[in-house]
């Protein structure tokens, strides 16, 4: 597995990964979450164009994705800075490749970068009671946020989840220092 910025032909791709990483949620009760559009093509390649979109590629095969040698995206991440912090705006691994360290080896890439770039933290919102999700990065080192410790860009994201129905389950806002 190798971690290198997302080509603007990959793109589709990461739309095909993030509805099958949604696929889980159905077990849980949360086929809405499953159900949920993708992030659109135009919102992938501002991502793409910013800088801020990554993929986890498998080097021991090629699916004929149009990246060759190089392998195929099996997993993507995308962030933007919000208030001095990288905010990872989406993870999603394939499950086919899930359990093998890629969501893990994906935001220690992000971390690198983000320290790189003089940012302070990573920060993220997430499901509460989703295995995968709150309990998994906190596994990584993020913390949970009190509602007193969310930053202006945070109280925003929060506001746009939450009129975006996200909030029909417990969500919450994480972070990890650099």
């Amino acid at each position: 597995m190798r971690i290198r910025h997302a080509t603007l032909a990959e793109l589709p791709a990461l739309r095909a990964i993030e509805r099958a990483a949604g696929e889980p949620f159905r077990a849980l009760g949360m086929a809405a979450i499953a159900d949920d559009e993708p992030p659109s093509l135009d919102a992938l390649a501002r991502h793409q164009r910013a800088g801020h979109a990554w993929v986890a590629v498998d080097t021991g095969s090629d699916s004929g994705s149009g990246s060759g040698s190089d392998g195929h995206p099996v997993a993507y991440l995308v962030s933007d800075v919000v208030d001095a912090a990288a905010h990872i705006e989406q993870i999603s691994v394939h499950p086919s490749a899930a359990r093998r360290g890629t969501g893990r080896a994906l935001i220690g890439h992000l971390a690198t970068t983000a320290a790189a770039e003089g940012l302070t933290a990573l920060t993220l919102t997430t499901f509460t009671h989703v295995p995968w999700n709150a309990p998994y990065y906190a596994r990584l080192g993020f913390r949970a946020l009190a509602d007193s410790e969310l930053t202006p860009g945070l109280r925003r994201i929060r506001a746009a989840e939450a009129g975006h129905g996200l909030d029909r389950w417990p969500r919450v806002c994480m972070r990890r220092e650099l």
